[in-house]
Formats: structure tokens, C-alpha cells, sequence
């Protein structure tokens, strides 16, 4: 890995994965894309940057041959929340993405990183220590997408030999890029609420567990499986990989540990609800371990402490700007 090209960089994972590659391989050896290009954005302004669209296969294979990519890492599609409501579209973009991304990758003879998701499950999955191998039924869209794209990986590596990678990841926590729309949201959204306003509205049950990730280790992961050993890997694609499983009133007790003062309350919606509840409460990581020893090392309350620590520094930092700003009078 050594001349790497990014799609969604702006999301979640790939605004962080991206500034953490630039400081691992050097700007000049990681190549940036989105759909949009926000010109303050540190993605866009602090080294190379495409527009790219993942359905414009030509434009993907340009930017790739031109860069002299070895690596492609594909993120962009729609999370599970907005799946749902955009169904179709979800389809189009996250599996039109997924397929331009390996017909690229297999012209360009590149190694493909794409990630999954615990939203690969489904109802008739066991929900408590969740096999790597296993029933998967999803009954979400996205969930739907995200099994298709397991498969689809495994059959370009079979079939043409393209060295495929990836992991399903759980709820992703990060103090630097706001959620985009998964149902695991509730997770990230509590501690900004804890830290703006000492209380949170939580759309989940008091007792829903999932699993769930820290930023930090699911960019150590994702760097760790595409480094390697490539006679290592049995299952290659679609890895299980969680740090932590929990549910709302978890972190809500975690949180009061740091910050007493904290409330939540309940107004559970529906549709998020019947998505988590469809989900594993924990999955099993030993084929991660086994194959490329993943090792998280973020549990819940050492995750809460950084958490309002990197909040609570942004708010300070932001007021202090207000206030330095000019007023007219």
C-alpha cells in the first residue's frame, strides 16, 4: 500500500482515515475524492483532491491510472437510515459504486478495501457472539447492499483474482465528523447533547445492545487488514470486527461517570428501533484476531473520557472564536 485512492472521503471514516494516511504515507501518495468538495475542509485543502462521482466509472478509472494508484479504498454509499428511506437509490449508489470501484481495481490490477457492516445481519442471525460465517437475512436495503457487496468482493477475487479486502463494521463513534445518517447514530449524538447541553433524547430502548467502535481503532483496522500478510487471510473480505457492545443505558452510566450532572430520556422511533433490533447484540472477532491480529484498544468508558474531553476542547475553541469575531455595531 503504498499510492492510495479514496472515494467518500468526506464521510465519517474517510475524512479521518484520510488525514491518518496522509501522515503514514505522505500527502503526496494519497489521492482524496468526494461528490462534493467543501473548499475548508481539511480533506480538500490539505492535499490532493478529485470530485468524483462512483457511478462515473471512466472518471474513476482516469483518476486512478492518472495517480498511479495500488490501492483503492471505497466508502461511499448511503448508511442505513437514509437507506431506507431512499431505497433505490441506496441500490444504485452502493452497489453501482461498489461495482465500478472492482472493475477498476481488476483493469488496474489494485488491492480494494470496501467495508461492511453488522447491517449484513438479520433477524435469524444469532444475536450473541455472532460467527464470522453464519445466516445472513437482512431485511433493511442497505443491509441488503452490504451482503450483496460481501459476496460481489469474493467473487472478483475467485474470479479475476483481485486482491479484495474488508471489514462489517458496528457503530462508529468519532468526535470529528458528525454522524451521516446510521442507526447507530444515537451513539455519537448523545455525547455532543452531553456536552452542549447536559441532556439527550435517546431514539433507541433502554436495553438494545450493538456493537459499536471507536474511530481511532476502526482506522488502525482498516490500515492493519490492508497491510497484511496476504497468505494469511482465509476469509479476506468482510472481516467481524467490534471493540465494545452496549447498550443506551451503558453509555448513558458511562457518561455520568465523568459528568454526574447527566440526564436522558426516551422517545424511541420506530423505525430505528425495528433496524437495531434486527442487528446482533455482540459479534465474534476471532477471525480478525486469528488472521491479521486485530486488537482494539478503546472499551467503553476509556472511548466516553476522550469523547467529552475532544467535545468539550471543540466547544471552547469555538466560543473563544465567536468572541474574537468582529461585531458591528
Amino acid at each position: 500500500m503504498k499510492r492510495i485512492m479514496v472515494t467518500g472521503s468526506l464521510g465519517q471514516i474517510g475524512s479521518e482515515l484520510v488525514a491518518q494516511l496522509r501522515t503514514l504515507k505522505g500527502v503526496d501518495n494519497v489521492l482524496a475524492t468526494d461528490i462534493r468538495c467543501p473548499e475548508h475542509n481539511p480533506v480538500v485543502a490539505e492535499g490532493l483532491f478529485e470530485v468524483l462521482d462512483v457511478l462515473n466509472r471512466e472518471r474513476m478509472l482516469y483518476l486512478a491510472r492518472d495517480f498511479q494508484a495500488d490501492t483503492l479504498i471505497h466508502l461511499a454509499s448511503l448508511l442505513s437510515s437514509v437507506a431506507e428511506d431512499r431505497p433505490q437509490e441506496a441500490w444504485h449508489i452502493n452497489m453501482g459504486g461498489l461495482v465500478n470501484a472492482l472493475e477498476v481495481s481488476r483493469e488496474l490490477q489494485l488491492t480494494c478495501f470496501t467495508p461492511s457492516s453488522i447491517g449484513a445481519f438479520g433477524p435469524e442471525t444469532p444475536k450473541v457472539g455472532t460467527p464470522q460465517d453464519c445466516i445472513q437475512r437482512p431485511r433493511t436495503m442497505y443491509g441488503i447492499t452490504k451482503v450483496a457487496g460481501e459476496l460481489l468482493c469474493d467473487y472478483y477475487h475467485t474470479k479475476y483474482g483481485v486482491d479484495t479486502r474488508g471489514v462489517r463494521f458496528p457503530g462508529l463513534i468519532s468526535h470529528e465528523t458528525l454522524p451521516g445518517g446510521g442507526t447507530t447514530d444515537y451513539a455519537v449524538e448523545i455525547f455532543y447533547d452531553a456536552v452542549k447541553s447536559g441532556h439527550y433524547t435517546c431514539p433507541l430502548g433502554a436495553d438494545t445492545a450493538l456493537d459499536m467502535m471507536y474511530m481511532p481503532d476502526a482506522i488502525a483496522a482498516i490500515i492493519q487488514l490492508l497491510e497484511a500478510d496476504e497468505s494469511r487471510l482465509v476469509h479476506r473480505n468482510a472481516f467481524n470486527v467490534s471493540a465494545m457492545s452496549f447498550t443506551p443505558e451503558d453509555i448513558k452510566q458511562a457518561i455520568q461517570q465523568v459528568m454526574p450532572q447527566f440526564t436522558m430520556d426516551y422517545r424511541i422511533n420506530p423505525k430505528l428501533q425495528q433496524i437495531a433490533d434486527s442487528w446482533p447484540d455482540s459479534i465474534d472477532c476471532a477471525c480478525a484476531r486469528d488472521e491479521w491480529a486485530f486488537s482494539p484498544k478503546y472499551d467503553l468508558l476509556a472511548m466516553t473520557r476522550e469523547m467529552l474531553q475532544r467535545l468539550q476542547e471543540k466547544r471552547e475553541q469555538e466560543d473563544t472564536a465567536a468572541l474574537q469575531e468582529p461585531h458591528l455595531v
